[in-house]
């Protein structure tokens, strides 16, 4: 039986454990292209926690991506590829070369130019030949794709001057796309629209997935307690009117708001 459950290494014997001859069947039968969704899972529910505030969970979901790494690192080993103190000898040496400012002699007073500085370390790092966007997942949902580009741009200095220039941005592209004739068109002059929306929220610091999941989950909870509002009065919701739907949305508005759980919804 495993001792000493608080130690890093501990779980790294256990799952050399898991992956031996007369381990786990299931474990031993995993390799790097069947565990990608059980790492994006992970990932997910790591988001999850941190959206909830949740300390307790965010703690046991952490875990459960700390294992998808330690797994993944295991099959390298076992396929002679790399091993797992490679993958922690590779980023403690990344992070001492792009923190100077801490563990070298250069100065950033402030995150803009940690970030410059950054920045430039990755330039040195990459070919010539290379963008600077070619680091950046294109695996990413593409919200947060588009969050990541524009972060990386801007640190360059490409970007906007002051928000307001984003937002009349937004005004021109909604003109865009209402002149927009062909549904191919329609499609392009939509994806610059939410372009410049990602683009306003990177200016004003809001995460838009982190948002956008805030915002299905309001909008979860309200047509819910239409459905059980519906229930309860023996209404058939696909029977209603338009009006007598927007009533009722109005009205599950207010409930939810009552409960206390409304968190300062206005949709």
């Amino acid at each position: 039986m495993p001792q000493n459950l608080d130690r890093f290494e501990t779980l790294v014997r256990i799952v050399a454990r898991l992956r031996a001859p007369d381990g786990c069947p299931w474990d031993r039968k995993q390799t790097h292209a069947s565990l990608r969704e059980h790492l994006l899972e992970e990932a997910y529910e790591v988001l999850e926690a941190l959206d909830e505030g949740e300390s307790e969970k965010l703690c046991e979901e952490l875990g459960d991506l700390l294992l998808q790494i330690v797994l993944h690192a295991q099959i390298a080993a076992e396929a002679g590829d790399f091993r797992l103190g490679d993958v922690v000898r590779g980023i403690n040496a990344k992070l001492i070369h792009r923190h100077p400012h801490v563990f070298g002699s250069s100065e950033a007073a402030s995150v803009d130019e940690v970030l410059s500085n950054w920045e430039g370390l990755k330039k040195q790092e990459r070919d010539s030949d290379v963008s600077m966007l070619d680091g950046i997942s294109r695996q990413m949902p593409a919200l947060a794709y588009a969050q990541s580009v524009q972060r990386r741009v801007a640190r360059v200095g490409f970007d906007w001057e002051s928000d307001d220039g984003a937002i009349d941005k937004l005004s021109e592209e909604v003109g865009e796309f209402r002149q927009a004739a062909s549904q191919g068109e329609k499609a392009a002059e939509f994806g610059d629209l939410v372009f410049t929306l990602v683009n306003i929220a990177r200016r004003l610091g809001i995460d838009l997935e982190s948002a956008l999941r805030e915002t299905n989950e309001r909008f979860y909870r309200r047509f819910a307690a239409m459905e059980k509002l519906c229930h309860q009065r023996g209404l058939n919701l696909i029977k209603l009117s338009l009006a007598e739907k927007d009533a009722l949305w109005e009205e599950a508005k207010r409930e939810i708001a009552g409960s206390g759980d409304g968190r300062g919804e206005r949709t």
